[in-house]
């Protein structure tokens, strides 16, 4: 007799409680291997797909796209034995990598799942993951029917439970609509979202990408479109004639007009709340200069010359990074807060702002100390097209022990960074613009950027600052003292 096993959320690490479920990849009575990647997910920190530890035949998924579920909470559930392929019934344990199967996914097939007894339910909700019931009594080994049938607080949005109870006929005349309709082409999981937060219906959409593909400026459009109407819409309502109360202070902002609300969920959510505690926790202090990085651009124009890979500046300026950090090593630390100590670290994970479609992300270059130009330039490149198609892992989000921010890619000349907490300093490099500038003596027109470091001032004075700062101007000014000094 089969079993039915059920999946739940795991635990994707870095203190991430929650995830939103952004595409299931398994349909109801799919048939699925073991560590088969079943649903993506988005987290604060990326987008993972989830492989499932079972193999068997999926009898219920909870939850539809755009849910947001917790830790913990069932993700769905596999029939596994009789009716399960060969070999795939055991489960492999790697419930959460999220970051890559132990084994390429078998090719799914369609199977119609056997109804159950009248009465039976699939799912139950035990202390962990692997809890199973019988898929003929509804009840868990002990005797006791699952919480999540006998509540039906988390909803399956496939065809062979609702509420834990089964409803296979109707199910598969949901499940054939979908098919009948097709699925709407859009270029990514993000633009999807951006419609569904929206209230946009991509099916009343004309895609202007190839071959109909809604994009991001489709649904972008169809935002603006929605948002003009509104006040039309506004203007035509019925005054009441009969005098109404005087909304509190909360239901007045709920109601202001014109105003939308926008959850701090997701990335949006996890920097604004690193950015609080950093702000909270950390007193800082900012200082600057102006540098002319003339000689700079012009040694970078000679490599790049000589026919070997491109060299790129950010790549240069990591190295200049590096090479201050060993000469003022307080500021590759952070405060234990706890112990009340500082802790200097002897390595450098250098991270790096990079802007993309969901949001600020800060990639981690691990061992840049011990990376060449050329090896910088590659990782650099990797990590950016990864925060670009939202596929970083957590680990390659998290662990930075110093932070290089080139915000000059907005036009921008300066600004005051704030801490990538827990580090102790980040560096914000401005736009390189040509500027009059008295250089030997004489006034010329230079190529000149503002340098910013702002620090933690409990890891170090103001004197270590700027010697660190003076520092990275000086190679900027003339690359030969990088070459000097390593």
């Amino acid at each position: 007799m089969a079993q039915v096993l059920e999946f739940k959320l795991p635990d994707l690490g870095e203190g991430l409680t929650e995830a939103e479920i952004v595409r299931w990849l398994v349909q109801v009575g799919d048939v699925v291997a073991v560590d088969q990647p079943v649903v993506e997910v988005e987290t604060a920190k990326a987008m993972v797909e989830v492989p499932c530890p079972y193999g068997g035949v999926v009898t219920a998924r909870f939850g539809e796209e755009g849910t947001e579920l917790p830790v913990g909470a069932p993700l769905l559930t596999v029939a596994v034995g009789p009716q399960a392929p060969a070999g795939d019934g055991e489960g492999s344990g790697n419930v959460l990598v999220g970051y890559g199967t132990s084994q390429a996914p078998a090719r799914r097939r369609r199977v119609r799942p056997t109804p159950p007894a009248r009465g039976a339910a699939h799912s139950g909700t035990g202390a962990d993951s692997t809890r199973t019931t019988s898929a003929s009594s509804g009840t868990s080994p002990d005797g006791r029917r699952s919480p999540a049938a006998a509540s039906g607080t988390a909803r399956p949005d496939g065809p062979a439970a609702v509420n834990g109870t089964a409803t296979t006929g109707t199910a598969h005349a949901r499940v054939a609509a979908l098919h009948a309709e097709g699925p709407v082409p859009v270029i990514s999981p993000l633009v999807r979202r951006l419609a569904r937060e929206g209230g946009v219906d991509l099916r009343q959409l004309a895609g202007s990408g190839p071959d109909g593909l809604i994009l991001r400026a489709d649904v972008e459009g169809a935002l603006r479109a929605k948002a003009a109407a509104a006040p039309a819409t506004a203007a035509h309502a019925t005054v009441p004639s009969a005098p109404v109360a005087t909304p509190s202070a909360s239901a007045a902002s709920s109601t202001r007009a014109g105003g939308t609300r926008i959850p701090l969920k997701g990335v949006r959510g996890a920097v604004a709340d690193k950015l609080s505690r950093s702000r909270r926790e950390i007193p800082d202090a900012t200082c600057w200069v102006d540098a002319d990085a003339t000689e700079l651009m012009r040694a970078r124009a000679a490599m790049n010359a000589a026919g070997t890979p491109k060299i790129s500046l950010l790549a240069l300026l990591a190295r200049i990074c590096t090479a201050a950090l060993a000469r003022f090593p307080e500021l590759n630390s952070y405060v234990d807060t706890e112990a009340r100590e500082v802790v200097q670290l002897d390595h450098v994970h250098l991270g790096f702002a990079a802007q993309t479609e969901r949001g600020l992300v800060v990639p981690v270059v691990r061992d840049a100390h011990a990376r060449d130009a050329e090896a910088l330039t590659a990782e650099f490149a990797r990590l950016t097209e990864a925060a670009r198609t939202g596929t970083l892992t957590p680990g390659e989000l998290t662990g930075g022990t110093f932070t290089l921010n080139n915000y000059g890619v907005f036009g921008v000349d300066g600004s005051t960074p704030i801490i990538n907490h827990p580090e102790a300093a980040m560096l914000g490099v401005g736009r390189i613009v040509p500027k009059p500038w008295v250089y030997e003596g004489e006034l010329a027109v230079r190529q000149v950027v503002q340098l910013s470091l702002t620090f933690d001032h409990r890891v170090c004075d103001g004197g270590t600052a700027g010697g660190f700062l003076r520092y990275v101007a000086d190679c900027v000014e003339q690359p030969a003292v990088l070459l000097r000094t390593l």
